[in-house]
């Protein structure tokens, strides 16, 4: 926890739970990916945190966004961000919302299958898109499934009827998954994507963009490689694969990287419970669970950092649940939390790096609790 969050919650005392949220972290992770790979535009990927605030500093920084839905276009457009700044990288879209987004001045749409390009061609006719290509997702604490992309035979044919259907075949993507803690892992995807190029570009179809993804990681309870480093590794795959003949536009789309560490939950305990007097584990439940914003502690992927108040002393084996009535919602039993043995209800206990994919996960009001709150600092 950095001083100025420390010194936020020390006072103002907020309720629990809570998000509290640093800006100047986001700007710092911004320009220091900007900086590292200065030759590909930056698409915020808003789904991670769409608050105002985050998206307006990042519009001031000059970032471009990578938007999912139609309200996000809107939330984008409503801070100051340019339309034609705007990637509509959901390859799952109504029709009336691609419409809807065209008539917004959004002109790059992605697509992965037959009738979504069939849909953006009807809806927005001369647009620009992108074919998402499936991709291995090893090495990510949160791996993406087979729900997005296709495979190199589709993807080939689907550019290839693009022009026909009146839309311009421009780039391709792909996503090595999030929390991706291999930054080898783009080699594969770059690969096949150079290859798809030169194929494309020998039928008469030249591309000018290549999407590499998100992936980027957060600081959790393990160690990860810098953006340098993922830097290093994706100029080495593009050298490698694309020679002297790189897209001429690239692009980044940081969700978790950019936000994940600006942000705290702070929380409260509402009871500590053993289930037997052997039980050598104690569960401590909390005013924060799965519904209220943990969302990604599912399979105890991802696994923050908890600090607990008088800290330095004996700790012991937990299980850190949440407050409601679903019994799905447990959110460490495995992962070897420790937590000092005085721990008492009322006490606080702090989540690190959970300034992303919280406040977007958190349920409206199941077993009758608040969506989590929210400040900017």
């Amino acid at each position: 926890m950095n001083r100025k969050i420390a010194r936020f919650l020390d006072e103002h005392r907020p309720a629990t739970p809570c998000l509290v949220f640093d800006l100047d972290t986001v700007e710092q992770k911004y320009r220091e990916m900007a900086k590292a790979m200065p030759e590909a535009r930056i698409y915020y990927a808003v789904k991670a945190n769409p608050a105002p605030e985050v998206l307006k500093l990042l519009a001031r920084l000059g970032s471009a966004f990578d938007v999912a839905s139609l309200a996000e276009v809107d939330l984008c457009l409503a801070a100051g961000v340019d339309a034609r700044d705007l990637s509509y990288g959901n390859t799952i879209k109504k029709e009336r919302d691609v419409a809807a987004a065209f008539a917004r001045g959004v002109s790059l749409f992605a697509f992965d299958s037959q009738e979504e390009l069939e849909k953006i061609a009807r809806a927005a006719p001369g647009a620009r898109v992108f074919c998402r290509l499936l991709a291995g997702s090893e090495g990510a604490e949160w791996p993406l499934s087979r729900k997005f992309g296709c495979d190199y035979a589709m993807a080939l044919s689907l550019m290839l009827k693009a022009p026909a259907l009146g839309v311009v075949p421009f780039g391709l993507s792909f996503h090595v998954g999030s929390q991706q803690c291999d930054p080898k892992r783009w080699d594969e995807a770059v690969a096949e994507s150079a290859r798809l190029f030169r194929e494309l570009e020998a039928a008469g179809i030249e591309l000018g963009m290549l999407n590499l993804g998100g992936g980027f990681p957060a600081r959790y309870r393990k160690r990860v490689p810098p953006v340098a480093r993922y830097v290093e590794e994706i100029r080495a795959a593009l050298r490698r694969h694309f020679g002297n003949r790189a897209p001429e536009q690239l692009i980044l789309e940081p969700g978790r990287g950019l936000v994940g560490e600006a942000g705290v939950i702070h929380s409260e305990v509402v009871l500590i419970a053993r289930k037997s007097a052997r039980d050598d584990k104690r569960w401590v439940y909390l005013d924060i669970g799965r519904f209220g914003g943990l969302a990604e502690t599912m399979d105890e992927m991802i696994q923050y950092p908890v600090v607990a108040p008088r800290e330095g002393g004996p700790t012991g084996k937990v299980v850190l649940s949440g407050p409601t009535c679903d019994s799905v919602d447990v959110l460490y039993e495995k992962a070897d939390y420790r937590l000092p043995l005085d721990l008492k209800t009322g006490d606080r206990l702090t989540f690190l790096s959970a300034g992303a994919y919280t406040t977007t996960y958190a349920s409206v009001g199941f077993n009758g609790f608040p969506p989590l709150a929210e400040h900017y600092i």
